[in-house]
């Protein structure tokens, strides 16, 4: 291998100054680093994506594993790999400690594979705290960088290879490249992506966040909403179309509020049945709904889809009126149920499910009573609850009344039981159902099964092979075991039930 590995980029007047056009130009660059350091290992660099934290995250990481895989990289399934990349969460500060233990594992791996690079990104590296401490304790990591510029990941990662091999590779790294924005309006696609599954993927329709509810910090890190155009969105679900996906999660922090931002504004509802209209495309799915954005006329829209799944994640956080005015939530109880009884007399077998926040700032016994009143009128199919966790920078953890650990885990562990009696009993109104079933995987467990998830996002078990996957398939539910299916294929002339859900 030569000594000096560094490469220039001899003629900068060819460096494309659109994006993604400028992107192409140092996966080129970073091909040819990445080629150099095989042929020096004697065989093909890995790499290894872990994600912390939302499905936008998961988005990201595929997006990472597009451009590793573009530039030479083959992906691997554990962190002994030549760059390790972790897209972190920070909704919540045990995430971060999280990464921060897992750090002191990385580095023990590169201490034995001087190649190995170690990236981070994601809305934990868009705290500075966060930044300043890996700069004083976490010298060994290559390239930082935050949520606003992910799409800029083929040219860090070049400067990242210059910094770090700038001699003889087996020298180790020589700095660290940092990368942070405190926010931007820019939004690029079209880069490589490579899916974690080949019949489904998410599509981001917009990015940030405008609501600042008091306990949450993805406002600071994501910034503020910035919508992609329509055009852009349909135009990619088209070509996910063309390459085998039947189904996509359209993704963005609050969903209802899409379009806003745009020259010229389109409704989240409006998107839809553009989407709806695509060919070959099955079931439309999309997350997170802020209760205060969501309109008649996006209910009214989901009625008469055909592709739009039957399940609506609407977080309420709390069931008491007087909290939910300390989280900044901007609704109130009795606005949160009206919603529901909207929602339910449009579409009946629609399935609900939520998120409930337990122990914040100056909960009472009472407060948390109505929030078991929520849980009990509404009847969710399942619910994803949370102890109060303080999360340093946002408004609530400078509340007072902060409340004893023992309480929340009480009131928590009461919730939960509710919660878990309420979706046993919903789930158990499907059995003898025969219904659709989207098959996502071979089944973890046993060999002969596969598993699959009807329109309302229940998971179902059946007898299966492997080329099912990606096929919607009709399922007879045999049993419910609480949280998922027991199902048999139905075939024509074969059904086992005529009952349809």
């Amino acid at each position: 291998m030569e000594k000096n590995f560094r490469l220039e980029i001899a003629d900068k007047t060819r460096l494309p100054e659109s994006e993604p056009e400028r992107q192409y130009y140092f996966m080129d660059i970073a091909r040819e680093y990445v080629s150099r350091l095989a042929a020096d290992k004697g065989s093909p660099l890995t790499f290894h994506v872990t994600t912390f934290g939302c499905q936008m995250n998961a988005r990201d990481s595929e997006k990472l594993a597009g451009i590793l895989t573009c530039i030479g990289y083959v992906e691997c399934e554990t962190e002994d790999a030549d760059f390790v990349i972790y897209n972190t969460c920070t909704v919540r500060e045990n995430a971060n400690n999280k990464v921060y233990g897992r750090l002191g594992y990385l580095g023990t791996l590169k201490k034995k594979n001087p190649r190995m690079m170690i990236g981070l990104c994601g809305c934990m590296m868009q705290e500075q705290t966060v930044v300043d401490k890996l700069k004083e304790s976490y010298r060994f990591v290559n390239l930082i960088f935050g949520t606003h510029n992910i799409y800029k990941f083929a040219e860090l990662a070049v400067t990242a290879m210059e910094n770090s091999f700038s001699g003889h590779p087996h020298k180790g790294a020589v700095g660290m490249t940092i990368d942070i924005w405190k926010d931007t309006d820019k939004i690029v696609e079209d880069l490589p992506v490579e899916r974690k599954y080949a019949f489904k993927s998410g599509v981001n329709i917009m990015f940030g966040c405008n609501n600042f509810c008091s306990y949450c910090i993805v406002p600071y890190v994501r910034g503020r909403e910035r919508s992609r155009e329509p055009a852009e969105i349909i135009r990619e679900i088209k070509r996910l179309v063309a390459d085998g996906v039947v189904e996509v999660m359209l993704l963005g922090q609050n969903v209802n509020s899409y379009g806003k931002n745009l020259k010229e504004p389109m409704t989240f509802a409006q998107l839809l049945e553009e989407v709806e209209q695509i060919e070959g495309l099955e079931r439309i799915r999309f997350m997170t709904s802020h209760p205060k954005d969501l309109s008649d006329e996006l209910i009214a829209v989901m009625k008469k889809s055909k592709k739009i799944c039957r399940h609506l994640h609407l977080p309420l956080q709390s069931g008491s009126s007087r909290i939910l005015k300390k989280m900044n939530r901007c609704y109130d109880k009795e606005h949160y149920l009206a919603l529901v009884d909207k929602i339910r007399a449009a579409i009946p077998d629609i399935a609900l499910t939520t998120d409930i926040i337990v122990g914040f700032p100056g909960e009472t016994e009472e407060d948390f009573a109505e929030t078991l009143d929520v849980v009990r009128r509404v009847e969710y199919d399942s619910a994803f609850t949370f102890l109060y966790s303080k999360r340093t920078g946002t408004p609530a953890a400078a509340m007072e009344e902060q409340i004893p650990e023992p309480e929340v885990k009480e009131r928590f562990d009461r919730l939960l039981a509710e919660v878990q009696e309420i979706s046993a009993k919903k789930a158990r109104r499907l059995t003898g159902c025969t219904l659709p079933v989207l098959i996502e995987e071979k089944n973890e467990q046993d060999a002969a099964l596969v598993t699959g998830r009807l329109d309302n996002n229940s998971v179902v078990h059946l007898p299966g092979t492997a080329d099912m996957i990606g096929q919607i398939c009709q399922v007879y539910l045999e049993e419910c075991r609480g949280f998922y299916y027991i199902g048999t294929p139905v075939t024509d002339g074969n059904g086992a039930s005529d009952k349809q859900g």
